[in-house]
């Protein structure tokens, strides 16, 4: 167990059952993965350990972020993980987290979780100061609506 002070965590209760989340989590992340007015764009996403994770956040006044990653875990149906700190052909990057989305059957529905465990305390405040309660929180929102919308 990660230390607490090292993980920020997300957590909804969806009203559907785990493939149906998994499948909408993963063949539409583009349409959750960032908060609205926000987008994402997966250049590559390789659904296996060791694959690439390259995606851009486009926000409203012209901003661009490049997130480069590697794929940690791809466990198809309950989880799967990136991270920051390699990117490319294995380079190293300068490391600030290790996220984790995942599904578990909750009664008649879904427990989605997202975490984001980070190398420092440090990092892990500045993640909490950027926004990462309300940030997560939307996209954990946006992926409930879709999967309660049909």
């Amino acid at each position: 167990m990660t230390d607490a002070t090292l993980e920020l965590t997300v957590t909804r209760f969806i009203d559907a059952e785990p493939a149906k989340v998994w499948s909408i989590m993963t063949e539409r992340i583009t349409e959750w993965w960032c908060p609205k007015p926000w987008r994402a764009e997966f250049d590559k996403l390789e659904r296996r350990a060791g694959g690439t994770s390259d995606c851009t956040m486009y926000g409203p006044e012209g901003e661009v972020l490049p997130h480069p990653g590697l794929v940690l875990a791809w466990d198809e149906g309950r989880r799967f993980a990136f991270t920051d700190a390699i990117v490319g052909d294995l380079e190293p990057a300068g490391p600030f987290m290790i996220g984790i989305w995942s599904v578990e059957a909750e009664g008649d529905g879904t427990r989605y979780t997202a975490r984001a465990r980070h190398w420092s305390e440090e990092a892990s405040q500045r993640h909490k100061e950027m926004g990462f309660d309300e940030g997560w929180g939307v996209c954990a929102d946006q992926l409930k609506a879709l999967c309660e919308g049909g």
